[in-house]
C-alpha cells in the first residue's frame, strides 16, 4: 500500500465529504441488513439485490442520486467481500462492523484507465481523478506502482486527506549472511537486540504533552456541541496524529533495517491484548491500582507494540519489512 498525501480544494473536499459519508451510509444499511439474519429467516440480501435496492432508492431521494454510482457500488461490492472473509475459514477476519462518522472517512475506486487514472503534474505534485471531483493533487513523495489497480482515499481525525494505491510491495531480498538476531520489546526500551542494540521509539516532546494536557483540560470544560469544543478536539488530534506519525515512520524503518540485516528474527511471544486491559473490574469486585495500570497501558501502547505478537518459533524471516514490526 503506497499512501499519498492528498490536496483538495474547498469543493474538491465537500465532494470528497460526500463519497465518504454515501460509502459509510450503505455500508452501515448492508451492516443493518445483516445483523437482522438468524438460523431460520431467509439470507440476508446478497450484493446484486442491494445493487437493485441502491437502484430504487436513488429513484426516491435525490441526495442519494447526486453522488457517484461507482462509490456507491464499491461500499457494497467491499461489504460483500468483508461478509465473505468473515465466513471462510482459513481468513480470520472478523464481521462488519458500524462505520462512525469522523472515524472512518473513507472510500475506494477499482478499474484503472476506466473509472480513474493518475499522472504527474510537476517533480512534487501528481494528480489524481476521482469520480464527480475531477483531478485532485496529491504530493509525489514517490513513483506510483504502475500496477495498482485500485486506491482509497480516506480522511483521519486530524482532517487530512490521503490517498493509498493498493499494490503488493516487493519483498525485501534477504542478505545471505545467516545471521540471526532475537528482540525484546518492552515499555521503557521499545525493542532490545540480542547484539545489544537498544531501539526507542520516538514520542512527542516535553513541550508537546504538556501542550497536550493542557488541551485535554480546555476540552473538559467546553460544551459539547459548541465550536470551542470542535477547534479543541482537531488541536489534540493534530498533535496525536503527529505523534502517530512518527511512530509508523519509525516502526516502518527499523522493520527494514532488520530484514536487510539478519537472514532469521526471533521475537518474544507477548500476549499484548490481555496486558493492556483495564484494571477497573467489576462492581462485586472492583480493581486495584486502576490509575496506575491505565498509565502502563498507555506505555505499552506508545512503544510501538502491538496485539500480533511473535509466537516464540525460530523460523526464517518475513522479507516483507511491514510484517516484522508495526506500530498501534
Amino acid at each position: 500500500m503506497s499512501r499519498y498525501r492528498l490536496s483538495p480544494g474547498p469543493a474538491q473536499e465537500a465532494v470528497l465529504r460526500d463519497h465518504c459519508g454515501h460509502a459509510r451510509y450503505l455500508w452501515n444499511l448492508a451492516v443493518e441488513q445483516h445483523s437482522h439474519w438468524h438460523p431460520g429467516r431467509t439470507s440476508a440480501p446478497g450484493y446484486l439485490d442491494q445493487c437493485r435496492q441502491l437502484t430504487a432508492a436513488r429513484a426516491g431521494h435525490p441526495w442519494l442520486a447526486a453522488g457517484s454510482q461507482t462509490v456507491r457500488q464499491q461500499a457494497l461490492r467491499d461489504f460483500t467481500e468483508a461478509m465473505a472473509a468473515f465466513f471462510d475459514p482459513a481468513h480470520p477476519a472478523r464481521r462488519p462492523s458500524w462505520r462512525k462518522a469522523g472515524r472512518n472517512e473513507g472510500f475506494r475506486i477499482t478499474g484503472r484507465g476506466r473509472q480513474w487514472d493518475v499522472r504527474r503534474v510537476s517533480r512534487h505534485v501528481g494528480e489524481v481523478w476521482v469520480p464527480k471531483a475531477g483531478w485532485v493533487r496529491f504530493r509525489w513523495s514517490r513513483t506510483v506502482p504502475p500496477d495498482a489497480k485500485s486506491y482509497r482515499v480516506t480522511r483521519d481525525r486530524a482532517g487530512r486527506w490521503h490517498v493509498a494505491f493498493a499494490v503488493i510491495p516487493a519483498p525485501v531480498p534477504a542478505p545471505g549472511n545467516g545471521q540471526t538476531v532475537g528482540i525484546d520489546r518492552g515499555v521503557a526500551v521499545s525493542a532490545a537486540l540480542s547484539t545489544g542494540q537498544l531501539l526507542h521509539c520516538p514520542a512527542l516532546t516535553a513541550r508537546e504533552r504538556t501542550r497536550l494536557r493542557r488541551l485535554q483540560r480546555k476540552l473538559a470544560r467546553a460544551t459539547r456541541g459548541s465550536n470551542r469544543r470542535s477547534r479543541v478536539k482537531g488541536a489534540i488530534a493534530r498533535l496525536k496524529a503527529r505523534e502517530t506519525d512518527r511512530r509508523k515512520d519509525w516502526a516502518e524503518q527499523t522493520s527494514t533495517d532488520l530484514a536487510r540485516r539478519f537472514d532469521l528474527i526471533r521475537v518474544e511471544n507477548l500476549q499484548i491484548t490481555n496486558m493492556i486491559r483495564s484494571a477497573k473490574g467489576t462492581r462485586e469486585n472492583p480493581g486495584r491500582n486502576i490509575r496506575q495500570k491505565a498509565g502502563l497501558n498507555r506505555g505499552i501502547l506508545r512503544s510501538a507494540v502491538t496485539a500480533r505478537g511473535g509466537d516464540g518459533v525460530t523460523r526464517p524471516v518475513n522479507r516483507e519489512p511491514q510484517l516484522l514490526l508495526h506500530s498501534v
